[in-house]
């Protein structure tokens, strides 16, 4: 018997479906309902229903976020949702995250008797198409991305496949390998030696599976017991691996690279992001290819917009630079005809799609909400462009928008860094203070710490424990008669001639020669004073 429960604001509805339903005689577990899906994690979590019925719009959590939080969680429950009949965009979103059923309001006893049926009849054909095909590693690394395995299902595959699965640390990257025209027909030896290709580099990484999910799909899925060497791996292949496979195989190669996980359930996430990811690069290069076409079109209308100084706007600017900045920033396209050319809009396009990526990579919130849903949604408006006044106020919007997303992020970092500010202070005599020790010490992974902390403060982790070590020792040179070395070891260097090096480096004196100046200026003429 499967565990049904039910999520809906409205207590009637609930009630109805709760007391005219005759479960137990019907083949199910009534476990419960609740009123919205903040209310209902906490009880799905506990009951673990194996279907579960909610409806779209609720207060505090609605169906949409509830379904992506469960689908994550408890990849094996089936989800229901309910809608009224204007909401059709909202179940399309649904049915995009993996909902079983979309069914509109209202809906009677019988009704959804039938539908429940139908969910149980699938449920049970999945279990026995599991129970009667042995997994094979690359069917079990599919279904760890997809999520669609319990970890306990999981670990019994990969035992009898004799695969060690259990790593502290996860990571997807997904590859997307095709050719310039996607029309062509690619012959048995071209896709042999991609293959090849990409088998040959993998197996230069011990701790890494994989999988070809389709001809032109290939997904790797790192681990490692150190986050940070794994880190370092995701880093290599983003920065060269990525150069030389595009150099070998001379198609299109897109990477996409999800976060790094602490628990094997959440390989899923970082699939998930991996594909945003990919999918993210896939709009952008679309939009050069246009973009270049459109030039080659409009060669009499050469413009050229300075992205880097948008991007700068973006990280810096002000509410109250922002009409001056626009005026400025759009001024070349005043002799940009909308009407009869395309070349705006690529523009403007290709810049959105540069800046959505800039925020997603730097700020955790963006992270979330940079889809493709957002991205369709902000080419629509760029779409309806008609002049300049309407080019700067589309920006207006996407600069507000990403204003809101690092507002949020330095209000949600700042007492944050400034723990950890706080925490090199009173550690740096510490000569084995290192990042892995701050991050423990509030609470989150060392790279999370070195990312934010590096944005948040304008330097890195270690360049402001060694700024934070020079300040005392100059502090030492100038009120105390401690030898060099003995200053050395306060401020946390064990190794006297490194510190003199880097001392000098630093403030381009050695700790001597600055003691020195600050003796001879720390005495007063007769006749003057300290300022």
């Amino acid at each position: 018997m499967k565990k049904v429960m039910f999520v809906d604001d409205e207590i009637l509805i609930r009630e109805h479906i709760r007391d005219y339903v005759d479960w137990e005689k019907e083949g199910f577990i009534y476990c419960g309902d609740a009123s919205d899906g903040e209310m209902a994690l906490p009880l799905i979590e506990k009951w673990k229903p194996g279907i579960l019925i909610t409806d779209i719009r609720m207060p505090f959590m609605d169906g949409i976020q509830l379904s992506k939080i469960v689908k994550q969680r408890l990849p094996n429950t089936k989800i229901v949702i309910l809608s009224g009949h204007d909401e059709f965009d909202y179940a399309l979103t649904a049915l995009r995250i993996g909902v079983e059923e979309y069914l509109l309001k209202p809906i009677g006893p019988s009704d959804l008797i039938l539908l429940l049926q139908n969910v149980s009849r699938k449920i049970d054909k999945e279990r026995q198409h599991k129970n009667n095909i042995p997994y094979t590693e690359d069917k079990l690394m599919s279904d760890l991305c997809g999520g669609l395995i319990p970890i306990a299902d999981a670990a019994e595959a990969a035992n009898s496949l004799s695969i060690s699965l259990f790593a502290r640390y996860y990571a997807v990257v997904v590859w997307d390998v095709r050719y310039i025209e996607p029309s062509v027909n690619l012959d048995t030896a071209t896709i042999f030696k991609t293959d090849d290709v990409m088998e040959a580099t993998k197996a230069s990484y011990s701790c890494c599976w994989s999988f070809k999910r389709s001809k032109s799909e290939y997904v790797w899925i790192l681990y490692h017991d150190s986050e940070t060497e794994l880190q370092k791996i995701v880093e290599q292949i983003r920065d060269n691996i990525f150069t030389q496979l595009s150099t070998l195989l001379s198609p299109t190669v897109l990477l996409g690279i999800g976060t790094v996980q602490n628990r094997l359930q959440a390989i899923h996430i970082s699939f998930l992001e991996a594909e945003e990811d990919r999918n993210l690069k896939r709009y952008s290069q679309s939009n050069k290819h246009a973009l270049w076409n459109a030039t080659e079109e409009a060669a009499n209308e050469m413009i050229l917009l300075d992205r880097a100084s948008f991007l700068n706007f973006l990280k810096v600017g002000r509410s109250t630079e922002l009409h001056t900045f626009l005026q400025n920033f759009t001024s070349p396209l005043q002799q940009l005809d909308w009407n009869s050319s395309l070349y705006g809009y690529y523009l403007i396009n290709d810049l959105t799609l540069e800046a959505l990526r800039w925020s997603k990579e730097t700020f955790r919130s963006a992270a979330a909400e940079v889809t493709e849903m957002l991205i369709h949604t902000m080419q629509q408006k760029i779409r309806a462009i008609e002049n300049r006044q309407q080019c700067e106020d589309y920006l207006v919007i996407i600069i507000e928008q990403i204003w809101i997303w690092r507002s949020q992020s330095a209000d949600r970092y700042g007492d944050l860094i400034h723990k950890v500010k706080m925490y090199i202070q009173q550690n740096y005599s510490n000569d084995l203070i290192s990042l892995q020790d701050a991050a423990e010490h509030v609470n989150i992974s060392p790279s999370h710490l070195s990312k934010i902390f590096s944005q948040e403060s304008g330097s890195t982790f270690i360049e402001y424990v060694t700024s934070t070590r020079m300040m005392k020792a100059k502090e030492l040179l100038h009120t105390t008669a401690d030898k060099s070395y003995e200053i050395s070891f306060k401020v946390g260097y064990n190794d006297p001639h490194y510190f003199s090096n880097l001392f000098k480096k630093m403030t381009g004196m050695t700790p001597r020669d600055f003691r020195r100046q600050s003796s001879s200026t720390s005495i007063v003429e007769p006749g003057e004073s300290h300022d």
